[in-house]
């Protein structure tokens, strides 16, 4: 295989494989394309599959846009035992019987986890506690105990269910699931609460992340045979997330120099520039129809 030439930059759509940390797919990506200038928008556990957007080059620029963006996923959750990690990759508890769990007892512990609620996320997650990793602490023995968080939780319905023997005379419960959500929500926290709250246990057992805000996995690549042909233009991107609005040679030229200039939208718009070659300029937010930068992007790539 020939050496991978440097791309200017774009947005990558993969499709995650398990077994593989958000880390390793970026690992991959860089010797694919053959730059080291690569970035994501928001980690996948290695247990879960699905969408894992990267920013290359000079798009990683664009990613702190990205991050914040609604998530899609389906799920597996297992009613009748717990785990410390809130998913099958954790220590196992005692199973126990979930054969009682009606649908209606169900349902009412389903909207209770909807809408705008408090989450307390998993103690074997990422977030840092006082400088150390939460699971790192949990790993060492340490007690951690983590502050709830707001999330908003805008769809979560069960697709199909089935009992599946966990012993003599008992059963679990599986539920396949959809969940629509803000950024920083866990899904593995949802089914944790949710077995809670019905008296069994839950965790999470597969996992798959379908969208992020309008990017759809069906539109990834596969981490296998990536390569410069799956980056998408950033001024597509934006055009996604963004008003777009063109601006002449002069307003570029103006904007790359950290100037403002006259733009018509509301008042408090975030709009992407279009340079009239048609690549992306940057991002600017508008006051009283003035442009204000944000974010620029290289200026030769913009006149080209």
């Amino acid at each position: 295989m020939s050496e991978a030439v440097a791309p200017a930059g774009g947005i990558l759509l993969v499709d995650k494989p398990a077994g593989m940390t958000s880390h390793d797919v970026v690992a991959r990506a860089r010797r694919a394309l053959g730059t080291r200038k690569i970035g994501h928008a928001g980690t996948l556990d290695p247990m879960a599959t699905g969408l894992l957007v990267l920013g290359v080059g000079s798009s990683t620029r664009l990613l702190s846009y990205l991050v914040g963006l609604g998530k899609q996923y389906t799920a597996t959750i297992r009613l009748g035992q717990a785990s410390t990690t809130d998913d099958a990759e954790g220590e196992l508890a005692d199973p126990v019987d979930a054969s009682g769990v009606t649908r209606v007892a169900l349902e009412a512990a389903l909207e209770r986890l909807r809408g705008p609620i408090e989450q307390v996320p998993s103690t074997f997650s990422a977030i840092k506690v006082d400088g150390r990793r939460s699971y790192d602490r949990a790993r060492s023995g340490e007690e951690v105990v983590l502050a709830a968080r707001a999330v908003t939780i805008s769809r979560f319905e069960v697709l199909d269910e089935r009992r599946v023997p966990s012993g003599a005379d008992s059963e679990f419960h599986d539920l396949d699931v959809v969940i629509d959500c803000s950024s920083g929500t866990y899904v593995r926290a949802l089914a944790r609460d949710l077995g809670s709250a019905l008296g069994v246990g839950g965790h999470l057992t597969r996992l798959r992340r379908t969208s992020v805000g309008p990017f759809l996995v069906a539109d990834a690549a596969a981490l296998d045979g990536l390569g410069p042909d799956d980056l998408r233009p950033p001024a597509a991107i934006a055009r996604e997330l963004f008003p777009a609005v063109t601006v002449d040679r002069e307003q570029l030229v103006a904007l790359s120099q950290g100037k403002r200039v006259a733009v018509s939208a509301p008042d408090g718009e975030v709009l992407a520039t279009i340079a009239p070659s048609g690549a992306l300029a940057g991002l600017v937010s508008v006051h009283n129809g003035v442009a204000r930068v944000l974010i620029n992007f290289p200026t030769e790539e913009a006149l080209a």
